[in-house]
């Protein structure tokens, strides 16, 4: 089986198509019924919905600015490339990825609470990337912003896999929302003890225990995934992005040495300014519907089925990642939503679907309570330096 631990750079002589060792023969081709809808869940998102809406005002009350229901905090944003692999194989030519091509990219780094809390709390991490000029039919036929989102997070599921479980999740995070950075910091070392153990005994972690009990470590050097399906093209696949230059990739489980609610920005701040960075983005190919489910984003797609592979770079010179303005921009006027996306890359599941109208919903709400206009960007220049 091909490892995903395989990089796709310049220095490497070999052949990207004898790279390629993981491709199989057959994966499972998207056909609208590979979703399934439950009854009741337009009832169930709609309940969701108000859910986040009251996380929105809290946050709104406490902070007089609105801020997104989830990744309120961001950490940097950079302005980069992605380039598409040249010589792929046929199953990834598919969507954004089927010819050769490089396109401009804005990309913002969060956490994933919508409250604005301290980095000393371990947490999951966001990395929100946003393709700009992506030619071909949208998911969404009113749809008009002509780019493609990609939002990824620094676990490959996501605990709170289906609607259901997702309502109970904004329950619990309107609870937590009143509970102080103190008592989090200790209860992430508690959920961390207590993770250990169930990984012991081989027992899944509840989704508290999933989020505070993550390491601490520098956002930069983490690999990010999609957590939930989407389309790609006549097949279905979960999207990453890994760290592919050395220095991304030395910092890959390095802790969080210093003090500060602020340390995270710190430090992407203070990497940007002297060096560049490369991420891979790369595909997961659903080989088998029942092992690899699309509407319970919960369950993890085991690699030793179907690897990650590489069909993208992402390229980000040194520049600075946390001006004022460029903050301001990213936590004001830009919206990050995986509804703004071709038809080739279609969210997929009951996830993606609660998305299609919280995300609306939020992004509304932030807008118009900020008295900021919403502003899809058209050229890379929009973002400022």
């Amino acid at each position: 089986m091909w490892s995903t631990a395989v990089v796709h750079s310049a220095e490497n002589s070999q052949s990207y198509a004898a790279s390629m060792e993981g491709i199989r023969e057959t994966y499972v081709r998207y056909a609208p019924g590979v979703e399934h809808r439950r009854a009741d869940e337009d009832e169930i998102v709609a309940k969701i919905v108000d859910e986040l809406h009251a996380l929105n005002a809290v946050a709104y009350d406490k902070h007089q600015h609105a801020t997104r229901d989830a990744h309120a905090k961001s950490h940097g944003v950079l302005r980069g490339d992605l380039t598409v692999y040249p010589d792929l194989p046929g199953v990834l030519r598919q969507g954004l990825f089927g010819q050769p091509a490089s396109y401009p990219v804005m990309v913002r780094l969060s956490t994933a609470a919508g409250e604005i809390r301290s980095d000393q709390i371990a947490g999951l991490r966001g990395f929100a990337v946003k393709v700009l000029g992506v030619p071909g039919p949208r998911a969404l036929p009113d749809d008009d912003t002509g780019n493609q989102d990609f939002l990824l997070v620094n676990k490959p599921t996501i605990p709170f896999g289906h609607v259901e479980a997702y309502l109970a999740a904004m329950r619990l995070a309107k609870k937590q929302a009143k509970v102080p950075d103190a008592a989090l910091k200790v209860a992430g070392v508690v959920a961390r003890t207590a993770g250990h153990v169930l990984d012991a005994v081989q027992l899944p972690k509840p989704a508290p225990v999933a989020g505070l009990g993550m390491p601490n470590t520098h956002i930069l050097g983490e690999t990010f995934h999609s957590m939930a399906a989407l389309r790609y093209g006549d097949y279905l696949a979960k999207i990453s992005a890994a760290p592919l230059s050395e220095p991304v990739r030395t910092l890959t489980g390095v802790p969080i040495d210093r003090d500060g609610d602020g340390v995270l920005r710190e430090l992407v701040v203070d990497f940007f300014r002297d060096n560049a960075a490369e991420y891979e983005l790369r595909a997961q190919l659903c080989t088998d519907i029942s092992t690899m489910p699309v509407e319970d984003a919960s369950v993890l797609w085991p690699e030793s089925e179907s690897p990650h592979l590489p069909i993208a770079k992402l390229s980000f010179p040194p520049q600075d990642a946390g001006s004022a303005a460029r903050r301001v921009y990213a936590d004001d006027v830009l919206s990050f939503n995986p509804w703004h996306a071709l038809a080739a890359h279609r969210p997929l599941g009951s996830i993606m679907r609660v998305r299609r109208q919280a995300y609306e919903a939020s992004t509304s709400f932030r807008h118009a309570m900020n008295a900021v206009p919403r502003v899809e960007p058209r050229s890379i220049e929009e973002l400022p330096g």
